[in-house]
């Protein structure tokens, strides 16, 4: 790689560039899409839900939308057929595909509902990269791998067991694969979101109005992720600005990993003990 001279809204600027956002439809995928395509780039965007796929194709006319399931094993090699007739090569790889699927106790999980959820989190991702390495080849160096882990990959959540082992399972994934792909100038990094408010995981489900008081308190920098965060990150990742970065993690979190379980109460002081109000909700540092 040359050195980066260029100036930061010229490195940002993704003209002539094509990249592929699997779950582009809504939540972190759509913002990520909607960043790319505002930075010129050419987008594709996979979408397994019809309505999803019609609404993110309205929004961006400019961007290719393919109706498909990541999940089923012929997809990864018809979207790269897809993109080699297009354009012939791939600048960069967002997977972005990922989900809890089943919120359980370990034990209560059967063995396919446990082969489901490493399935959705690190399966499909494994195969759509590998499908996609030949046309990221095509446009190294510079071209780029951004998988969308989360925040579980690197702390624990119980009823989420699998699901945390297959976040975790990209991390070391991303890490190794960087040092393969090193040599050819391609770069892979994770992004790894705490709770972003998005269709998938809406707040206004999660946390009931009731429970929201002292929510400003739950995050260091006060408040839940918004798919825009990740897209920055995607968009710096993706850019010459970080063309030293590479088998790395960016964690968009509001602090919350650094965190590890401190809060602060009503009254802006910081605590790891969870106080019992009257109404039973569990507020840090409020009086009983």
């Amino acid at each position: 790689m040359t050195n980066n001279t260029a100036s930061p809204a010229a490195a940002l600027d993704f003209t002539g560039r094509t990249v592929l956002v699997t779950g582009g439809g809504v939540g972190i995928g759509r913002g990520i899409a909607e960043a790319f395509v505002a930075a010129g780039a050419s987008v594709v965007i996979a979408e397994i839900d019809p309505q999803r796929a019609a609404d993110v194709a309205a929004a961006l006319p400019t961007a290719r939308v393919v109706v498909c399931d990541v999940l089923d094993r012929g997809t990864p090699a018809l979207l790269a057929k897809h993109i080699a007739a297009e354009s012939g090569r791939l600048d960069v790889l967002v997977n972005n595909v990922g989900h809890f699927v089943h919120a359980l106790p370990f034990a209560m999980l059967d063995e396919d509902q446990i082969d489901e959820i490493l399935n959705v989190n690190l399966g499909q991702m494994l195969r759509m990269t590998r499908a996609m390495l030949p046309l990221l080849r095509a446009a190294a160096p510079g071209s780029s791998i951004i998988n969308v882990t989360s925040i579980e990959a690197h702390r624990g959540i119980p009823y989420c067991t699998v699901y945390a082992a297959g976040k975790a399972g990209v991390a070391g994934f991303t890490k190794s694969l960087a040092l393969e792909l090193a040599p050819e100038g391609i770069r892979v990094n994770d992004i790894a979101p705490e709770t972003t408010d998005t269709p998938q995981v809406a707040l206004d489900v999660m946390i009931p109005p009731e429970n929201r008081t002292h929510m400003d308190k739950w995050i260091p920098l006060g408040r839940f992720g918004r798919p825009s965060d990740c897209a920055g990150a995607a968009l710096y990742l993706a850019s010459s600005l970080a063309e030293w970065v590479t088998g790395t993690v960016i964690h968009v979190d509001g602090g919350a990993l650094a965190a590890s379980g401190w809060m602060q109460t009503p009254t802006g002081e910081w605590t790891v003990v969870p106080m019992i109000t009257g109404n039973g909700l569990k507020i840090p540092g409020a009086a009983a």
